[in-house]
Order: C-alpha cells, then sequence, then structure tokens
C-alpha cells in the first residue's frame, strides 16, 4: 500500500503575524513530500512512525465528532498491518511535516471528506483549516491548521485575517532570474512550542504589543501584496523593514551563531533573512536579489532556492 504524496509547504510571509490577525502567504514546497506506507518489515524509523500514528489514533477519537469523524477501524487496522509515514519533510524544519500527515490521514480516513476537485468556497476552506486545526493540534499544542491545509490542497493560500482566508495564484517564476527566495540551513532543529510561548509571553508587554500591531503586521502586510503584484522594488524595502524588526523583537526565535550573518545581510543589501515558521532552528527564509552574491556573502552555508523572481 502506497498514498498519494503530500508536499511540504513554506510560509513566505506571516509567521507569528497570523497569530494576530495579519495577513499571510504559504505556498506547497514540493522539494519535500510524504506518503503512507506499508511494509511487513519496519526500519527504526517506521517502527517510530507507526507508533507515533497509534497515538494519533487515540487523539483523533477525542475530536469533536460534529467537525469531523474518520474510519477509526480501518485506520487502526492499517497500523496493526504495519503502516506508517514515509517522508522525507525535515521535522523541525519549519516546513511542515506534521501538516503532511495530518493532510494524508485525512484524506484517507475522514468521512465525508471536502475535496480538491470541489468549489472550494471560503467556508469550505475555512472548515478544512478548523478540521486540520483540531488534528494538528495533536503535535503541537495549538495549530492554525494552515500546513494541512496547503498540504492538503497543494495551492498557494492567502491568509487576509483568521476567518478569511483564499486560494491564490502567484506569479510565475522567472527561470532565468536573479532575484530569489531561498532557505538557510541553521543545522539544528526547532520546536514550535516553546518559540510560541516566549511570543506569548512577550505579548504581555505593550511596547511589544504596539511594535506587532503598528510595525511588524503592516510590514507584512505589504510584503503579502508586493508578492502577489510583482513589485520587487517594493518587497525588497518591506522585507528589509521585516528582517530588520525580527532581529531587534526576536531574538530568541533566531539561532545565535546566525545574528552575525543576519545583520551582515541588512548592512550590505545581498541578502534579507526572515523566519521561516516559528523559528528557534530549523530553515531560515532568505530574500535576494541577486543569488550568486547571496552565494558568495553566505558561502559555507547550505542555500536551496524555493522561488525564482
Amino acid at each position: 500500500m502506497k498514498g498519494p504524496l503530500f508536499y511540504s509547504k513554506i510560509l513566505l510571509f506571516g509567521e507569528y503575524g497570523i497569530i494576530k490577525d495579519s495577513k499571510g502567504l504559504s505556498i506547497p514546497y514540493n522539494f519535500y513530500k510524504g506518503a503512507l506506507k506499508s511494509d511487513k518489515v519496519l526500519s527504526e524509523t517506521a517502527k517510530r512512525s507507526n507508533e507515533n500514528l497509534r497515538r494519533f489514533i487515540t487523539y483523533l477519537e477525542s475530536v469533536d465528532t460534529n467537525l469531523v469523524t474518520f474510519d477509526i477501524e480501518s485506520f487502526k487496522k492499517h497500523v496493526d498491518a504495519g503502516m506508517y509515514f514515509d517522508s522525507s519533510i525535515p521535522q523541525g524544519y519549519g516546513v511542515g511535516s506534521s501538516g503532511a500527515l495530518v493532510a494524508a490521514i485525512y484524506d484517507k480516513y475522514a468521512h465525508d471528506k471536502i475535496t480538491v476537485l470541489e468549489n472550494l468556497t471560503r467556508d469550505k476552506l475555512l472548515k478544512l483549516k478548523t478540521i486540520f486545526s483540531a488534528m494538528e493540534s495533536f503535535f503541537h499544542g495549538k495549530s492554525s491548521g494552515l500546513d494541512p491545509l496547503n498540504s492538503y490542497l497543494s495551492i498557494p493560500i492567502l491568509i487576509n485575517s483568521k476567518d478569511n482566508i483564499e486560494a491564490t495564484g502567484i506569479p510565475a517564476q522567472q527561470s532565468q532570474g536573479k532575484g530569489a527566495v531561498f532557505l538557510l540551513d541553521s543545522g539544528s532543529v526547532g520546536e514550535t512550542a516553546p518559540m510560541v510561548s516566549i511570543f506569548m509571553e512577550k505579548m504581555k508587554q505593550e511596547g511589544f504589543r504596539n511594535m506587532i500591531k503598528n510595525q511588524f503586521i503592516k510590514h507584512t502586510d505589504a510584503c503579502v501584496d508586493d508578492f502577489l503584484k510583482g513589485d520587487i522594488k517594493s518587497l525588497f524595502h518591506n522585507t528589509k523593514k521585516l528582517s530588520k524588526i525580527v532581529l531587534n523583537h526576536f531574538k530568541p526565535m533566531i539561532p545565535e551563531q546566525f545574528h552575525k550573518l543576519w545583520k551582515t545581510g541588512i548592512e550590505t543589501n545581498d541578502y534579507y533573512l526572515k523566519l521561516c515558521g516559528s523559528g528557534g532552528g530549523g530553515y531560515i527564509l532568505g530574500f535576494t536579489q541577486d543569488i550568486e552574491k547571496a552565494r558568495q556573502t553566505l558561502s559555507g552555508h547550505k542555500l536551496e532556492v524555493v522561488y525564482n523572481f
């Protein structure tokens, strides 16, 4: 048995902001993917995944049945027969490893599921997001449901506010373009829950709250609009501002060895860095108008290009 593939995702803009109703833009990233598989003999990794699925079944039995119900019997039978989630998506890297798993389980076992083929009204998207939020909370304590939504639909998602989301188109990539969005490997794993706790703690300070409202959200929203309009000049202007704000106010979320690199990018304008997901490790997202220049300045680091301008 091998199920359909579900891809990783990248939240280009909106990390932390969407908790407080900023805009966000999430795109599928097909480089990493996962699928449900079954084997008679399981490797150590597959065994761990299989045990995780067993715990997930117990959790799903407690999810509000008015929201969604699952074919738990089949799910249990398949797990007993050696089912696991075979995935190349790195965990704790901010690219949606649990999101892809949640999407795969919903796709296979949910009753009356909303499918990608039907007319995806705003209400249907919101219902899916609510279901995925409830399911993914098993992994993160609290989930927005966006990662599984992106993985399940495999299309870019525009978040206008908490209860206003839509599928969107993004400007076509320029394969010969010098500008790029890239991933930078921090070399360590980040955990979502502790980072979100730090953010929530900071939100108790009036100064931090004002900065989020008047600066962070303002520039996040502008970046989303610029990206969708293809206004590269304005996009880089706003991304630079966003990069500065994150360096000044989100230090705990940036691995220490990257503080200097972050600053160098802002000073040289060779690239601008921002958080990918909740931070604390995993990937860091980079924006550059000249990928070759960025590679030189960041020599010794592994860059993965996600999108070309």
